[in-house]
């Protein structure tokens, strides 16, 4: 198949009749100063809890970059990994199989044998991650959607790719959320290794509100990010809390449906995105024994108007989000730019959006946003995640079946 190619330039000549140096970033490269790049009414009139927490100033990339798409033959793409040799591991939402792509955009046949996933509504096989060891063990780590007596649950599976990559080797579940619920929404779905060698994954609330209340409760794994070994078993140095009964597995609490995680290439911390209601999309800096507030807190509101709970933004012992989008963007895969080629990228998050079609770089320093910029806003796709590759790229997948090479021209 013919690869489609897409163009996109953007050079500091562009602006030069707009903007004058000192509308540069003095520091970390960041590109040049706009304004807001979120202009559109808010669902609420909610004050940010401190300056720059929501609609930050816009930042434009300086360097020149093009965007490709590689490949259209994807179905439901969900979760996307960079495999040793460069290729792309591909997760099928609604077949509940995997897919290599090279960067030539070669698509393999669907690789089988992992267990079977609900695919109703936002289920079915959802994040992936390669073990630390991959290149010597071919093990692989997915999350996925699992009917089970009483509903759905949010389950954790490992396997090893076949050395003839058409199959997963013994897949077990080594890990599954409580409690079950017939809702086939809200799963989370994200999954990565932290710098100690330890899975941590995210768990939606399954949005109904019989389980809503459950993103804070301790003995129930829904609304949270777990921390567990390869065995699915509490990883050593998670927190304690005092609540009887409080699941060892437990990281933090309070979240609703974070469906990012990725780890900063410096200081190694996690951070996370969150889908909110109407409004209230989050970015948080996950702390350990950290409560994130779904639904005590929000800034957002309920899809028919009402508030939320006691309609409160703040509460002391819960944390506040990083950063906020009003009206929402829908926040799902992210990652962090370690790459050199694009040098106003670096240590930059990269997050795919959903319902706002584009992929939202935000420029963070000292564990603030600092700037906010709109990638390929033009192609009308819903980005479901996005990975830096073995040659120092970024590689996005989209619900309608695209994966996206993004780099310097």
């Amino acid at each position: 198949m013919k690869n489609l190619k897409y163009i996109f330039i953007l050079s500091t000549a562009l602006f030069a009749f707009s903007c004058s140096s000192d509308d540069k970033d003095p520091e970390n490269g960041g590109g040049t100063v706009t304004d807001p790049v979120e202009n559109g009414q808010a669902n609420t009139q909610y004050k940010p809890a401190f300056t720059g927490q929501t609609r930050i100033s816009g930042m434009t990339t300086n360097t020149e970059y093009k965007f490709d798409v590689i490949t259209t033959a994807l179905t439901s793409p969900w979760g996307v990994k960079t495999l040793p040799d460069g290729r792309i591991l591909v997760t099928q939402k609604t077949t509940g199989t995997l897919r290599i792509v090279t960067t030539a955009g070669v698509v393999s046949a669907p690789i089988t044998g992992l267990p079977a996933v609900n695919p109703a509504n936002q289920g079915g096989l959802l994040g992936l991650c390669l073990d630390p060891d991959f290149a010597t063990n071919r093990m692989i780590y997915w999350v996925f959607s699992e009917a089970v007596a009483g509903g759905n649950i949010s389950s954790v599976a490992k396997g090893r790719l076949a050395n003839d990559e058409k199959t997963v080797e013994n897949a077990t579940v080594i890990y599954r959320s409580s409690p079950a619920n017939p809702s086939d929404l809200h799963y989370g779905g994200r999954i990565l290794f932290d710098q100690n060698g330890y899975l941590v994954v995210s768990t939606g609330e399954r949005s109904v509100l019989q389980t809503r209340p459950l993103a804070q409760s301790l003995t129930a794994s829904l609304g949270k990010v777990v921390r567990i070994t390869k065995e699915g078993n509490a990883a050593p140095g998670n927190p304690t809390f005092p609540t009887a009964g409080a699941l060892p597995e437990i990281f933090s609490y309070g979240h609703r449906n974070p469906q990012g995680l990725a780890m900063h290439p410096v200081t190694k911390e996690i951070w996370e995105s969150e889908h909110g209601p109407r409004g209230g999309d989050e970015i948080n800096r996950i702390k350990a024994g950290a409560n994130y507030g779904w639904p005590t807190i929000t800034y957002g509101i309920e899809y028919s108007g009402q508030t939320i709970g006691d309609g409160i933004q703040q509460k002391e012992g819960m944390e506040q989000p990083v950063y906020y989008w009003d009206p929402v963007i829908s926040p799902s895969g992210m990652t962090f730019y370690s790459g050199n080629r694009v040098p106003e990228w670096e240590n930059n998050l990269f997050i795919g959006s959903l319902s706002a079609t584009h992929i939202a770089r935000l420029v963070i320093r000292d564990n603030k946003v600092v700037g906010e910029e709109r990638l390929l806003a033009g192609e009308n796709q819903r980005f479901r995640d996005i990975t830096q590759g073995a040659d120092g790229a970024l590689y996005a997948v989209t619900d309608q079946g695209r994966l996206y090479r993004i780099d310097k021209k």
